[in-house]
């Protein structure tokens, strides 16, 4: 899988466990009907309200639907009201090393 969607969710602050719970809801409704490797979801140390969230995809076209879905829209319309920002990315592998 050489494809990943990362997000960076700013959680308004005092509101970060919930978005843990609905962040979790979305990632395992979206394997039910984008069945992923994984998903994976890290909190800033020093920010406890950053959080980043990544996973790999077969394709940036399957990215592309996963957020076109319904699934997505679902589980963004419940996140969004948690939120202070998101910036959605899309990556390509570059480079590995192993």
């Amino acid at each position: 899988m050489d494809s990943y969607s990362l997000g960076i969710w700013t959680v308004t602050p005092g509101r970060e466990a919930e978005f843990v719970r609905a962040w979790r809801e979305m990632a395992e409704r979206t394997a039910d009907g984008f069945p992923l490797g994984h998903a994976t979801l890290l909190r800033d140390d020093d920010q406890p309200n950053v959080f980043i969230s990544f996973g790999p995809w077969r394709s940036t076209a399957e990215i592309q639907r996963w957020r076109e879905s319904v699934l997505f829209k679902y589980g963004a319309g419940t996140i969004r009201p948690l939120l202070q920002s998101f910036t959605p990315h899309t990556l390509t592998v570059a480079a590995t090393v192993e």
